[in-house]
């Protein structure tokens, strides 16, 4: 390397000067710090070949007298690494790299693992080696027994081979044990689904479908895992409602049916069998107006009910909660429908099923409205156990306060004549808008609406509690029929009140005749 400037730097290998090198610097009077790389300006570089036996340099002034020039050996990194400055040091230090090799007729050290030899160069008849010592062994390779292991270098090796090692073992013994850990929780929940499957009458609803022909393929028995895929393992995003019987779930099966599921209550282990009954039964229901039994999981600690969706919420709210919204009118043929409907469909279960089945808690939470607004009654008590009385299938449940018949709790028995007082107090509420047990009453008697009711039939004022859509849209005729039918349905002798097939066909004339009624005015008027 020439540090200097306006110069020419010729290198000579060979005594004969056959083999030339050299290079050229030039000034620039601007910069007085060398630059990186070296490219010629204030300096420049020669490289020598890897046989120089011998080195001469001379120095040729071109441009500038008594230049301070420098010429040395030096490591090829050495520029790169570090800047020597502006060249005007007295002094400048280098590292030089040396390379060792020897002649082949000096190569006599025994053949060994630990180093290798190549052939380096060649000039004139002298073939010259250059030996390594083979990692990870260090040393002079020239020497015998020169290279050796670098014992910080193996133990570090080591280590890291261990270090890695441990840790990779580590890895798999986590994974083996979470593996083991998942194995173990999935075998156990599954006995625990099983026995639960076993216990909530599982093998007996089995035996029981398959002895009714045509049930088994519309009643389905759900595992576990699919209904919480279902619910988005039962979010409590997806709670449509609670009850005294369980928590009902929006959910979707895996072919995009929606469904509503029901997380029930205990069943008694003694009334398994009564429990299974009911819903064998309850699934062979067929009717426009009552929600359809889809199936039902028994592999959880308490059963769970599969319906079909009904979109529009409950009566309860329709009329409570609606507040007049001019976008879901309850108009009085709407009223008029859903009462009719709600008739037939409990006519239907007290005498068109194989067995008589009573809701036992008929209630306008318990009606629900599809997407035409026609009435669904839902929610039949098989959460519960059942008890069978002679040949009528009942649910026993509590109720509700406001709805259950008086005569209930005087004898402790309840009767088809029970759901036609409950059904009378749902008219009560279709005809006066009002709910069932109010609060914001102090005295008992008037916080009940059938005590209510009943006064203003007596004392002739039933105008007074009528809800007014009722009084705007209603003929008188007809509002005064359906006065009646609730004021026979609200009796407190069940004997006294008509059977729920005759407050259906009652129902039904009624409808008919206010057809004619709209009909005949429709024609007079155009």
């Amino acid at each position: 390397m020439l540090l200097g400037c306006g110069n020419v730097l010729l290198t000579s290998t060979s005594p004969d000067q056959s083999k030339l090198g050299g290079c050229t610097s030039w000034c620039d009077a601007k910069t007085t710090q060398l630059e990186q790389p070296c490219n010629g300006k204030n300096c420049c570089e020669a490289y020598l070949t890897g046989d120089v036996k011998k080195y001469q340099v001379s120095f040729t002034n071109l441009f500038v007298n008594n230049a301070r020039n420098y010429a040395f050996i030096v490591d090829q990194n050495w520029f790169a690494k570090s800047s020597p400055g502006s060249g005007q040091e007295e002094v400048i230090v280098v590292p030089v790299l040396w390379r060792w090799n020897i002649q082949h007729h000096y190569l006599q050290l025994p053949p060994s693992s630990s180093y290798t030899c190549d052939n380096y160069s060649s000039s004139s008849s002298t073939t010259f080696w250059k030996c390594y010592c083979i990692s990870p062994k260090k040393g002079n390779p020239y020497l015998a027994n020169g290279c050796q292991d670098d014992g910080k270098l193996t133990v570090k090796q080591l280590s890291t081979i261990i270090g890695v090692s441990a840790s990779f073992g580590f890895l798999l013994l986590l994974s083996a044990c979470f593996i083991l850990y998942k194995g173990i929780k999935k075998r156990k929940m599954k006995k625990m689904r099983q026995k639960f499957f076993k216990r909530n009458g599982g093998l007996l609803l089995q035996q029981q479908l398959l002895a009714k022909e045509g049930t088994v393929e519309k009643t389905k028995i759900f595992t576990a895992s699919e209904l919480d895929k279902a619910t988005d393992n039962f979010n409590a995003n997806r709670i449509l409602g609670r009850g005294g019987q369980g928590t009902v779930y929006k959910g979707m099966l895996i072919d995009g049916q929606i469904v509503a599921v029901k997380k029930s209550q205990v069943v008694d282990e003694n009334q398994v069998e009564s429990f299974i009954n009911e819903v064998v039964i309850l699934s062979q229901i067929n009717h426009r107006n009552v929600v359809k039994l889809l199936g039902c999981c028994l592999e959880t600690e308490v059963p769970i009910l599969v319906y079909e969706f009904i979109p529009n919420g409950t009566l309860f709210s329709l009329i409570h909660e609606n507040f007049g919204d001019e976008l879901i009118p309850l108009s009085w043929d709407i009223r008029l429908r859903i009462a009719s409907e709600t008739a037939n469909a409990l006519a239907y279960l007290h005498s068109a099923t194989s067995i008589p089945i009573y809701h036992r808690d008929i209630k306008s939470s318990n009606i629900l409205l599809d997407e035409k607004f026609r009435a669904k009654v839902s929610d039949f008590g098989t959460s519960r156990s059942i008890s069978i009385d002679q040949t009528h299938l009942t649910t026993i449940v509590k109720g509700t306060f406001g709805y259950l018949d008086p005569e209930y709790f005087r004898s402790s028995q309840f009767t088809d004549k029970s759901d036609v007082y409950s059904f009378g107090v749902v008219l009560a509420e279709l005809l006066t808008g009002q709910k069932p047990i109010s609060f914001e009453v102090n005295d008992d008697e008037d916080r009940s609406l059938v005590i209510r009711f009943l006064l203003s039939m007596e004392e002739n004022r039933i105008t007074e509690i009528l809800d007014m859509e009722v009084s705007k849209q209603g003929q008188k005729e007809d509002v005064m029929a359906i006065a009646l039918l609730a004021h026979r349905c609200l009796n407190f002798n069940g004997k006294n009140r008509p059977t729920m097939k005759e407050v259906a066909t009652e129902l039904d004339a009624i409808i008919a005749s206010h057809a004619c009624l709209s009909a005949r005015r429709q024609n007079t008027e155009n």
